[in-house]
Order: C-alpha cells, then sequence, then structure tokens
C-alpha cells in the first residue's frame, strides 16, 4: 500500500459531499463576473465614457485601493478591474474552506481515523482533499473563459486561470494551516485572516501607484491576479507565481502530514486558565465566537471608514453618468446622488452581516455534531439556554458590527453621523430576519441547516446584481433587505421594520421550539 492508496474513493466522496456547497460558490463567482460586461455596457456605452472613465480612477487613489488599478479601456479589462479582487477573494474562500472541511474538520470530528483504519494512505485525505479544491477552481476557471470569451478569448483564459490560481494558493496554505493547528475553526480562522492581509497588502501598494507596481501588491496573490492584466496584453509569466507557491505549499503541507498523528497537530491548542472563567454556559460561548465577533467588528469599522472616505469621490465620479446615477439610486434611493451612494454602501454591509450571522448561529449544529454540546447538557443546563448562549452572540454581534461600521463612516465621512448610524442600525432588522431563518432550519431539520448559506447568498445577489440588471420589483422584495426604507436621505418608514421584527422573531421562536422537542444528534 502507497502513501496515496484509496485517494480516488476519497476524491468521490468529497466532490459527493460538497456536490451543493461547491456548485453554489461557483454560480454565485459566475453570477457576479459574468453578468459585469453588460452592466458596464449600460453603464458606460462609448470608447469616449470608458477613457473617462479610466482617467479618473488613475487619479482616484482610493477607488484604487478598493478595487485596484484599471489598465485598458475595452469591457473586458474593465471587467477584470470591477469585480477581480473580489471574485478572486470568492475563489480563494471557496478552496479554504473545502480543504478544513476534508482534512482538519476530518480529524476533529474523529472520521478521519475511521478513514485511516481502512486501505487508505498516509496522505490520500489531503490528496483528495487539494484534488477537489482544484476540481473546483478547473471548473471556475471553464465557466470564466468560455463565458467572457467574446471580450477576448486570450484575456478570459488568464482572467479564468488567475482566479483558479488564487484559489489553489490559498488552498495550499490551508493545508499547511490545517496540519499547525488542533481545531478546524482555527484553521479557517487562520487562512481567512492571511486572505485578509493579502487584501490589505494589495490595497496599500495599490493606493500608492496607479499601475499596480507597488512592491506590497506583488507580496499579495490579489497583487499577481491584478498584475496579469487579462484583457490588456496579458502577463503570461505571472501565472508562474501562482504554480511556485502552489508547488511549494503544497511540498510543505506534505511534510508536514507525514510527521503528525492523526489528530494532533504542531501547535497544540493552549490549556484554558486554572481558575472559573468558563462558568456558565454564556462564557463557554462567548470564548467560543469572540475571535470571530472580533474580527467581524474589526473589518466593519474599517469597510464602514473606507467606504465613508470614498462618498464625495464616489458622487462626482458617478455624477455625470446617468445610468450610473440610476443603479445607485435604485440601490439607496433617489434623495440625492450622495445619500444615494451612502444608503447604498450601508446596504451593501448589511447583506455581508447576514454571512456572520448564519456563521454564527450554524455554531449551535457544529457544537451538536462534534459531540461538545452533550456534556454541557449533561449539565444543569436546558437546551434553550444553551442555545441562547450562542444566540445573544449571533443577534447582538450583528447589531455590534453594524453599529461599528456606522462609527466608520463617521470616522471617514464625517458628515450625517446620527442619520448614517441609525442607517446601519436599521439594516439588523433584515439581518435578523436571515438568522431567524437559520435557527428555524437547525431546529426542525439540522440537517437543511446549511441551506441557510444559500439564503444569504441569495440576499446578497439580489441587493447587489438586482439593482445593477434592474431586476423587477418582486425579484427585490424576496430579499427581506428589499423591504427596508432607503436611509440616509428616505423618509423613515416603522411599518415594514416592524414586520421584519415580528418575522424575525417568530422564526426564532420556531427555531426554539423544534430544537426543544427533537432528539440532539448522537
Amino acid at each position: 500500500m502507497t502513501t496515496f492508496t484509496g485517494t480516488g474513493v476519497l476524491l468521490r466522496f468529497s466532490l459527493r459531499r460538497d456536490r451543493v456547497l461547491i456548485p453554489v460558490w461557483l454560480a454565485v463567482n459566475a453570477l457576479m463576473i459574468l453578468s459585469m460586461p453588460n452592466t458596464l455596457r449600460t453603464l458606460y456605452g462609448t470608447a469616449a465614457e470608458r477613457a473617462d472613465l479610466v482617467s479618473q480612477l488613475q487619479t482616484n487613489a482610493s477607488f484604487r485601493a478598493l478595487i485596484g488599478p484599471v489598465f485598458d479601456t475595452s469591457l473586458g479589462a474593465l471587467t477584470a478591474w470591477r469585480v477581480g479582487v473580489y471574485a478572486a477573494a470568492l475563489a480563494a474562500a471557496m478552496s479554504l474552506l473545502i480543504v478544513v472541511r476534508h482534512t482538519r474538520d476530518e480529524e476533529e470530528s474523529g472520521r478521519q481515523e475511521l478513514v485511516a483504519s481502512g486501505m487508505v494512505g498516509r496522505r490520500a485525505s489531503l490528496t483528495a482533499a487539494l484534488l477537489a479544491a482544484a476540481v473546483a477552481n478547473a471548473v471556475l476557471a471553464l465557466i470564466i473563459t468560455a463565458g467572457l470569451a467574446g471580450q477576448g478569448a486570450p484575456g478570459a483564459l488568464s482572467f479564468g486561470l488567475g482566479l483558479a490560481g488564487v484559489g489553489m494558493v490559498f488552498a495550499t496554505m490551508a493545508a499547511i494551516v490545517a496540519q499547525l493547528t488542533e481545531s478546524a475553526r482555527l484553521a479557517r480562522g487562520l487562512t481567512a485572516a492571511v486572505l485578509g492581509a493579502a487584501f490589505v497588502l494589495r490595497a496599500a501598494g495599490d493606493s500608492t501607484t496607479n499601475d499596480g507596481s507597488s512592491a506590497l501588491t506583488w507580496l499579495s496573490p490579489l497583487g499577481w491576479l491584478e498584475n496579469q492584466r487579462s484583457f490588456a496584453h496579458e502577463r503570461w509569466w505571472v501565472l508562474a507565481l501562482f504554480a511556485a507557491a502552489v508547488a511549494v505549499q503544497a511540498v510543505v503541507a506534505y511534510e508536514l502530514a507525514g510527521r503528525r498523528d492523526i489528530g494532533m497537530s504542531f501547535l497544540p491548542t493552549r490549556p484554558g486558565p486554572p481558575t472559573g472563567r468558563l462558568a456558565t454556559v454564556g462564557a463557554l460561548a462567548w470564548r467560543l465566537q469572540r475571535g470571530s465577533v472580533l474580527g467581524w467588528s474589526i473589518g466593519f469599522f474599517l469597510a464602514g471608514a473606507v467606504y465613508g472616505g470614498l462618498t464625495d469621490g464616489a458622487a462626482d465620479l458617478v455624477r455625470d453618468n446617468d445610468n450610473a446615477r440610476q443603479i445607485f439610486e435604485r440601490m439607496g434611493g433617489r434623495n440625492g446622488l450622495t445619500d444615494a451612494f451612502l444608503a447604498s454602501m450601508v446596504g451593501m454591509l448589511g447583506l455581508i452581516a447576514s454571512l456572520y450571522i448564519v456563521a454564527s448561529v450554524l455554531r449551535l449544529p457544529g457544537e451538536e455534531t462534534s459531540g461538545r454540546a452533550e456534556p454541557v447538557l449533561a449539565c444543569a443546563v436546558s437546551r434553550l439556554r444553551w442555545a441562547a448562549s450562542h444566540l445573544t452572540i449571533a443577534f447582538g454581534g450583528s447589531a455590534l458590527i453594524m453599529l461599528l461600521a456606522g462609527l466608520g463612516f463617521a470616522a471617514g465621512y464625517g458628515k450625517q453621523i446620527g442619520p448614517v448610524l441609525g442607517a446601519c442600525l436599521l439594516q439588523v432588522t433584515a439581518v435578523w430576519v436571515i438568522g431567524g431563518v437559520a435557527l428555524l432550519l437547525y431546529g426542525l431539520a439540522p440537517r437543511l441547516a446549511p441551506a441557510a448559506w444559500g439564503i444569504a447568498v441569495a440576499a446578497l445577489l439580489i441587493g447587489w446584481i438586482g439593482p445593477a440588471l434592474n431586476a423587477p420589483r418582486i425579484v427585490l422584495d424576496l430579499s427581506p433587505f428589499g423591504h427596508l426604507p432607503k436611509l440616509p436621505g428616505g423618509g423613515m418608514e416603522w411599518g415594514p421594520v416592524g414586520v421584519l421584527l415580528a418575522l424575525a422573531a417568530l422564526l426564532v421562536a420556531g427555531g426554539l421550539a423544534g430544537l426543544r422537542r427533537r432528539d440532539m444528534t448522537t
């Protein structure tokens, strides 16, 4: 038996387990990218309009930091500029989740030990995880290449391969981190932190130069993607950087995997404090989720500050473009371009906050299936009290991060502090509806709980892409965010807000009732 025996079987098993997860990630990324050329054609239909846009962007350091530099006036180049960084981040997130799920998650749950007792090689599981990520990224590259071929086949191929390259860089990085840590949660968090650092490095570099030549940009895999210059005299040699990084990191991951026992790690978890800081179930829930709350809080404050600093420049950038102005008005209302931009950015952060609350609520099924909930519930702790400890952090944390986003807007923009803070907190009502749906699915049918991710992503797509595509009102109303007043600038409507709060309360009550009545996972 070789160290790779059983890889094929494990790969098929991994792909079967991810038969929903991977297509959802691919669909979200592909829809965002492939819808952009038509949107840009609507906004900037002539070469003169696109040239004027590029000239303005080259002198706007804030926009370069947020999105990156633009290298050509073609629709393909503008598409790569507009969505490249964010599409790459989605590919990276998809890849790291796949690898951690099929490596450290399997060890933490004990399933890997059962698999290893059969005719399975020592490195088969790691290989299968990396191959599953490679399959997902290869499909993404094919979709993007075929979908953007009309904008130029070489540029489409370059862009597709670059996105797949970013995904595989973070897949192999996650494979290394999974060997270093004992916890799948920590492995995901550390790899995501590296992704965040890569974004910051690229943003810092792009803010200083308009051609991606900064050393800081070259330190980030996201910067490598933009420096490929897809649809703008492609630099094919940049793909060698992705290949080299993937090869080196894969070698390190395989070497580490061969030097440790199943379930062990090179960085063992620190022992807890000797005194009773975890004497209550609420303290335990906070200990488990405090890192997530801190990370999201910092991210939302910084995002608010960045968007606030862009407000005046963004308003000037689209003021003379009727189509662009109409999109902002559909997203943020018709009460002035500056208010429309603020409302649209606040709404965007609200949509992203729905991902936080889903992740936080789904810690409950994670604790249940891992067996950690059982010893807690064996004590004098009821199911409702146990669930409430996590839900307090989920629902309260969503309000906290939106409050910090509002403070970030205040720091970056410095005007309309009260209205912007109110607009940010208003988003919490729709966020809580998404959280209530996640809890209802968990309480009634725990196997369907991951579907809450699909609901949150659907709301994100409706709110993000729907206005750009001028989607009909009936589609926009499918999202709870579509019923919120457009603040700041618009009139406050308490009726929809009250309905959303009542709906969230009903969903939470239904989820808790289901949890109380059903059997726990054994």
